[in-house]
């Protein structure tokens, strides 16, 4: 955890597959520990051809069967079939906005929200920004995207700085 923290959250991505990888991840945790799918990550790379999403999306019944066999992820068949259609929704979005990239950061239009938070009681569950992004994805037909789900993914891909102001990763990011 305490690598994530230094090196990862909060560090803006603009890279479709890494956007699509925390997506999974933060759907995959929902009612789970973060340190269990952080545990489970090397799994779900392996189990999803490394969050290529064209790859996911063409995943099949056969592919659900196998991955509800793998315990290298979470054997949820709700969760394992999100992972599929929600590779097919990107394909969709890409197709409309050239990039998941394009289409995410423009909830926070273009640049990552700076809060200025004195400690952790003070991050909050959801925002309005993660409510747009949470209502506009499963307009989309996106799942495991609620608005908490969708306020950790912004914080996890630096759409959102929630490093404490006295963190030495408060500036870096």
């Amino acid at each position: 955890m305490l690598r994530y923290h230094d090196e990862e959250w909060g560090v803006p991505q603009h890279d479709d597959r890494a956007l699509f990888e925390f997506l999974t991840l933060e759907g995959a945790q929902a009612g789970l520990s973060w340190n269990t799918i952080l545990n489970k990550r090397e799994g779900y790379r392996a189990a999803f051809a490394g969050f290529e999403i064209e790859m996911v999306a063409r995943f099949g019944e056969g592919d659900v069967a196998r991955l509800m066999d793998d315990a290298g992820i979470v054997r949820n068949r709700l969760k394992i079939e999100s992972t599929i259609s929600n590779a097919q929704a990107v394909v969709r979005v890409r197709e409309e906005f050239g990039s998941l990239d394009a289409y995410i950061w423009t909830f926070v239009n273009g640049k990552p929200i700076r809060n200025s938070l004195k400690s952790l009681s003070e991050i909050p569950a959801s925002t309005a920004e993660s409510d747009a992004m949470s209502k506009d994805l499963k307009k989309r037909s996106f799942r495991f995207v609620g608005s908490t789900i969708c306020y950790a993914f912004m914080q996890a891909t630096g759409m959102v700085n929630d490093h404490e102001v006295g963190c030495f990763r408060y500036r870096e990011v």
